[in-house]
C-alpha cells in the first residue's frame, strides 16, 4: 500500500494536536490530508402526541454547527501555513449515523489516521472505528500518544493467527513493514496443524514476508494464562516495537478465534501506533 490520501478524523470539540500530527505525519509521507472535522448532535426530541420539536434543540443544534463552520475554518487556516496537499470536509450528523457518515469518506482514503485526542474519547473513537474500520476497506492507523510515525521504524510487532484479517493486515501494512530494521511476527501458544498454523507456525507468513524483503523473525509466545491483549503489549515492550500491525474483528461468529475478544482492549489500552485492518 502506498499511502496517497490520508483521512484524518477531527473532533469538533478538541482537534489542534489531532491536526498537527496529521500534518506532520503527511509531510514525511508526502500525502495529501483530507482533514475531516466531525460534530455529532442528538437526534430531535418528539413532545407528546403531535412530534413538536423542542425550541431548545433547536437552538442548540444551530449553535453546535456555527461551532462545526468555526472549527472547520480555524482548521483551513492552520493548514495553510502548513506545505503539505490538503483539504476540509465537515460533518453535522447524528451520533446514529456518524459511523455510516465516516465510513463513506473512508472509502477515498489509503489510510484513516485517528490521534490521540479522538483517540482519548472513547464514543468518538467508537463511531470512527465502526465506520472507517468496520463499513470500509480502508486500515485505520491509530496513534494514541502522538509520538511521531516514521517511515523508517526500528521495530514493528505484526499479531499473527492465520486468519484473512490478520494476513489482509500484513498486505496493506507492507510499507511500513518492508521499511522496518526488523518486524516480529507473534503468535500467542499457536496450535501447529495443517487447518490452522501449519506444522511450524508463522513459517508461511515469515516466507511470503522475507520475499517482500522484510526483515522478519517468528516469535511464537506462552501466555502463561493471562489474556491476549496483555501478551501482545508486554512483547511488543519487550522488542521495542515502534508499531503494532493486527487483524480487527467485529463479527459475532470470530468471538472465538484467538483474536476475536482483543481487538476493543487494544483500542482502549494502546500504547503505541496500532495499524489496524478488517
Amino acid at each position: 500500500m502506498t499511502i496517497k490520501t490520508v483521512l484524518g478524523v477531527l473532533d469538533v470539540t478538541k482537534f489542534h494536536e489531532d491536526l498537527e500530527i496529521a500534518i506532520t505525519f503527511c509531510d514525511t509521507h508526502q500525502a495529501h490530508l483530507t482533514a475531516l472535522v466531525v460534530s455529532m448532535g442528538a437526534a430531535a426530541p418528539y413532545i407528546g402526541t403531535y412530534d413538536v420539536i423542542s425550541t431548545v434543540w433547536v437552538e442548540e443544534r444551530q449553535r453546535e454547527i456555527e461551532d462545526l463552520d468555526n472549527a472547520a475554518s480555524d482548521i483551513k487556516s492552520l493548514l495553510e501555513k502548513s506545505e503539505i496537499s490538503w483539504d476540509v470536509e465537515d460533518i453535522y450528523t447524528e451520533f446514529a449515523w456518524a459511523a455510516d457518515d465516516i465510513a463513506v469518506r473512508a472509502l477515498y482514503a489509503d489510510i484513516v489516521l485517528v490521534g490521540p485526542q479522538a483517540a482519548r474519547d472513547e464514543q468518538f473513537r467508537k463511531q470512527v472505528i465502526d465506520g472507517a474500520l468496520f463499513h470500509s476497506p480502508t486500515p485505520i492507523l491509530l496513534n494514541p500518544t502522538g509520538r511521531e510515525i516514521h517511515t523508517t521504524p526500528k521495530a514493528v510487532l505484526l499479531a499473527w493467527d492465520s486468519s484473512d484479517e490478520a494476513a489482509r493486515a500484513a498486505q496493506l501494512s507492507l510499507d511500513f513493514l518492508k521499511s522496518a530494521g526488523e518486524v516480529h511476527v507473534a503468535l500467542v501458544d499457536p496450535l501447529a496443524t495443517s487447518s490452522r498454523n501449519g506444522e511450524e507456525p508463522g513459517a508461511d507468513i515469515a516466507r511470503y514476508l522475507a520475499r517482500h524483503g522484510v526483515k522478519v523473525e517468528v516469535d511464537r509466545i506462552s501466555g502463561g494464562g493471562r489474556p491476549i491483549n496483555e501478551t501482545l503489549r508486554q512483547h511488543a515492550i519487550d522488542v521495542s516495537a515502534d508499531m503494532i500491525v493486527m487483524g480487527a474483528y467485529n463479527h459475532p461468529r470470530l468471538a472465538q478465534r484467538l483474536f476475536g475478544g482483543v481487538t476493543h482492549s487494544m483500542l482502549k489500552e494502546a500504547k503505541i501506533p496500532l495499524f489496524l485492518a478488517h
